[in-house]
């Protein structure tokens, strides 16, 4: 008789697992839940697994190398930047991820996070638990009308912020690798990323992390904009340069910033970014929503059990990996089948 196969949790501060305990087990797989995040510690933990979910540990070649029975990797959330897809592909190993389950939270989080700036709400509020009405400190504030907001990638998360912003009366534009500049893209007027930084009051980012996008946003950019501009990060902590943003923000060349994700995280007590009043930060949650939340364990868990159960999963980074090495159990079905 066959044994089942494992499904691993490598590490997650997730409060509980009962959805993917659910979905494995209706598919008769082994489930466990450990806490490994450097390579010794993940090989012992993951020893006897099939598949493995993620949330932040680095899985990359020499790691897949020491897990020999490892068919699939499924990540938690959009981003696989901790995944070495290539060296996945190259050992017939599926990478899979759910790039779509939190595009109404993050986008929702990004507008809040750039009108509290834009607000000064958070330094307005400090003041009057203080007893104090300080005007002085937050001016100047401007209506939104009249304002340009500015998204940097304008896939889903990126669509649905600028839908949010054109109603709310900002004039919104757009910067996509993909847009033609001078021409609407999915719905937004596309511009270069150096006449958008130049234009916008608020700058929203939302493009992936790889050597592309890494500083995309850096000290030329931020020298760019306005003194008043907000710049608002809810996508990777290296699109934005952090060290660069500090500084314009300490010399006043900006109006504020509200980041979400982080270079470093969790974002040391002591950094440059929480001494400073018009910087609003929180610790890479704007994924959360219950409704995103639930949906993000389901599908992470399904598109692992999927893959064990010889089925195409829903969501797959690499499908040129289908069929190949360890997953050649799958080369008798098509992707989108």
């Amino acid at each position: 008789m066959t044994a089942p196969s494992t499904v691993v949790v490598t590490e997650c501060d997730h409060d509980a697992f009962l959805q993917e305990e659910a979905v494995t087990r209706d598919a008769g797989t082994a489930f466990r839940v450990e806490q490994a995040h450097d390579h010794a510690s993940l090989v012992e933990a993951c020893a006897d697994a099939d598949g493995v979910l993620v949330q932040y540990a680095t899985i990359d070649g020499p790691l897949m190398d020491a897990l020999p029975r490892l068919q699939v990797v499924g990540r938690y959330g959009v981003g696989v930047d901790s995944v070495d897809v290539a060296a996945a592909t190259e050992r017939g190993i599926v990478v899979c991820n759910v790039p779509d389950y939190g595009t109404e939270a993050v986008s929702d989080h990004a507008i809040a996070m750039a009108l509290a700036v834009a607000r000064g709400i958070p330094l307005l509020d400090r003041g009057v638990r203080a007893g104090r009405v300080d005007l002085p400190a937050v001016r100047p504030l401007h209506q939104i009308a009249g304002r340009t907001f500015g998204v940097v990638g304008l896939g889903r998360i990126g669509q649905a912020t600028a839908r949010k912003a054109a109603g709310l009366g900002y004039e919104v534009i757009g910067y996509d690798v993909l847009a033609t500049p001078g021409q609407d893209y999915r719905g937004v007027p596309a511009v270069p990323l150096d006449e958008l930084c130049a234009r916008a009051d608020v700058v929203s980012m939302h493009v992936p992390l790889h050597e592309g996008t890494r500083g995309l946003v850096g000290a030329e950019r931020l020298a760019l904009m306005k003194p008043t501009t907000v710049v608002v990060n809810t996508a990777r902590g290296g699109v934005v340069d952090t060290a660069a943003l500090v500084d314009a923000l300490e010399r006043g060349a900006l109006g504020g910033a509200a980041i979400d994700t982080h270079e470093v995280e969790p974002l040391p007590t002591d950094h440059p970014l929480t001494r400073l009043d018009n910087v609003v930060l929180t610790p890479h949650l704007a994924w959360y929503s219950e409704e995103s939340y639930g949906e993000l364990k389901r599908r992470t868990a399904q598109n692992v059990v999927d893959v064990l159960a010889g089925r195409v999963p829903r969501d797959v980074v690499n499908p040129e990996a289908v069929g190949h090495g360890r997953t050649a159990h799958l080369h008798h079905l098509r992707i989108g089948a």
